[in-house]
C-alpha cells in the first residue's frame, strides 16, 4: 500500500472519482500544506489558512501504479489553471500533487514533462501537513448525490471502476 495526495479543485469530486477506481484502497479528504495547524473549512474559506483542498489516496501499486493515478488525475483537472477548477476559485482550489516518498517526486515530474506543456500550474511538492477535513466533508457526494461537482465521473472508464 502507498499513499499520494492530490489537490484538484473541490475535494468532494476528487474523492468520489478516486474512491470508485480499481486499486484505490481508501480515500479521505483534508487540508494539505497550509499555514495553520488543524485548520477548519471556515479557515480556508475566510483566507486564514493557505491549505489546498486535497484527497489522500491509499492505493495498491500492483493494481494501480502512480503513473495511472496521474493519468486519471489529468483527465479531471485543468493543469494550466491557477487557483481554479470548474466553478471553484481561490487558493484552496489550486492543483497539486503532494508526495510522501521521495522516489514519487521524480515519477510525477517525469510523467508531467512527458505529458504536459512546460507551463503547467500543478504544484509538485513534498507533503508537509495533512489534516483530515470535518466529517461532513468525508464521502460528501455519496451523502449528498446532488451536490456540486466539477468532475465528470464518466471520465472513469468501466474497466477502471471497482
Amino acid at each position: 500500500m502507498k499513499r499520494i495526495y492530490l489537490a484538484g479543485g473541490c475535494f468532494w469530486g476528487m474523492e468520489k472519482f478516486f474512491s470508485m477506481t480499481k486499486g484505490v484502497l481508501s480515500t479521505r479528504v483534508g487540508y494539505a500544506n497550509g499555514n495553520l495547524d488543524n485548520p477548519s473549512y471556515k479557515d480556508l474559506k475566510e483566507g486564514r489558512d493557505t491549505s489546498a483542498e486535497t484527497v489522500e489516496i491509499e492505493y495498491d501499486e500492483s493494481i494501480l501504479p502512480l503513473t495511472s493515478i496521474l493519468e486519471l488525475f489529468l483527465r479531471v483537472v485543468d493543469p494550466y489553471a491557477v487557483n481554479k477548477q470548474g466553478e471553484d476559485e481561490g487558493l484552496q482550489y489550486r492543483s497539486g500533487v503532494y508526495y510522501e516518498y521521495e522516489a514519487d517526486k521524480q515519477i510525477v515530474l517525469d510523467y508531467f514533462k512527458k505529458t504536459l506543456r512546460p507551463d503547467y500550474k500543478i504544484e509538485v511538492k513534498q507533503l508537509a501537513t495533512f489534516y483530515k477535513a470535518e466529517e461532513y466533508h468525508q464521502d460528501y457526494l455519496n451523502k449528498n448525490p446532488t451536490g456540486y461537482c466539477h468532475i465528470n465521473m464518466a471520465k472513469l472508464k468501466p474497466e477502471e471502476r471497482k
